[in-house]
């Protein structure tokens, strides 16, 4: 079977940035994406309190070039301002072609 190695971008961040990840994904160029609400602890401890709302996991799979792009808008923008972390995973998919 043929598959297509692309890059797996996954997100995790405060709850509240939902709409605004995912108008930066679309805007780089992703053709989709997931969205499941997850909790956690990490460097910033857990968080605590509904006003503050939960965590999600976004991912989309990319090619590498939006990968980069992506992560150099979240290392800029959200990482100093936001309880955010992201990360890469090569894939390999088929029908490749849906993603790119």
């Amino acid at each position: 079977m043929h598959t297509v190695p692309l890059t797996l971008l996954t997100i995790i961040g405060e709850g509240l940035l939902r709409e605004r990840l995912i108008t930066e994904i679309e805007r780089a160029g992703a053709k989709g994406y997931t969205i499941t609400e997850c909790s956690g602890s990490g460097s910033r401890h857990r968080r605590v309190g509904e006003l503050l709302g939960e965590n999600m996991k976004l991912e989309c799979v990319v090619s590498p070039e939006v990968a980069d792009k992506l992560l150099g808008i979240l290392s800029d923008e959200y990482f100093p301002h936001f309880a955010v972390i992201a990360y890469l995973s090569p894939v390999s998919v088929i029908r490749g072609d849906k993603y790119v």
